[in-house]
């Protein structure tokens, strides 16, 4: 995402030209400003796609566009803390779980053709998604306490019920302790995230531009 301070230039730099004799068309549009930075409507619409690679279907544009203010306002604080990338074979690790998340190679083909995306774009929004999870996960994970009792109660709440509605045998405590533990851990840093999201929001000055951008 652009950090120029200059709204002025940042549309300039929007102006990737296909020439045809000498006029020009303009192939990528503002879909919001954030104080100084801009979210560009070509970076929603890939955003859609990836939603589709990876559910199926893909949220509303004004949905896809509020995740997208909060991945500007985790990067730039990420950025600012100098938080690494990750290494390559992070991201081809991530790109490999993502594909066997599908039964088969050929449903994740399939679905990737439905999306549109390329090889390329898929690994760079893996590693984008990366980036932004590690920096959460190193911000709010030493603060999230699990107790004894919160891992009983989510085994009785959520993992009995799921066996049963399977016509399962639920596995044992036990056995099921880590799962829960990590599952529990997760939430707390995913409320903390929204907690501290919702407050950084508050003092942004956010312009949308989706109705100027033919939505």
């Amino acid at each position: 995402m652009s950090r120029h301070g200059s709204y002025l230039l940042a549309i300039a730099l929007l102006a990737l030209a296909s020439t045809y004799g000498s006029s020009q068309e303009l192939l990528d549009q503002i879909a919001a400003r954030v104080d100084s930075d801009i979210i560009l409507l070509s970076q929603l619409r890939t955003l859609s796609r990836y939603q589709m690679l990876v559910d199926g279907k893909a949220e509303s544009d004004a949905s896809i566009l509020d995740r997208l203010v909060d991945q500007l306002i985790v990067r730039n604080e990420a950025d600012t803390a100098r938080f690494p990338h990750p290494a390559d074979v992070e991201i081809a690790q991530g790109v490999e779980h993502l594909e066997g998340s599908f039964a088969s190679r050929e449903e994740y083909q399939a679905r990737k053709r439905q999306s549109g995306l390329s090889d390329k774009e898929i690994r760079r929004m893996v590693a984008d998604q990366l980036y932004l999870t590690n920096y959460l996960d190193s911000r709010f994970r030493p603060a999230v306490q699990v107790t004894v009792k919160q891992v009983e109660d989510f085994y009785q709440e959520a993992v009995v019920p799921r066996a049963k509605a399977r016509s399962q045998a639920p596995p044992s405590l036990d056995a099921s302790r880590e799962y829960i533990q990590d599952a529990l851990v997760q939430r707390g840093i995913n409320e903390q995230a929204e907690i501290w999201l919702k407050e950084s929001r508050s003092h942004l000055h956010v312009e949308k531009f989706l109705k100027e951008t033919g939505k």
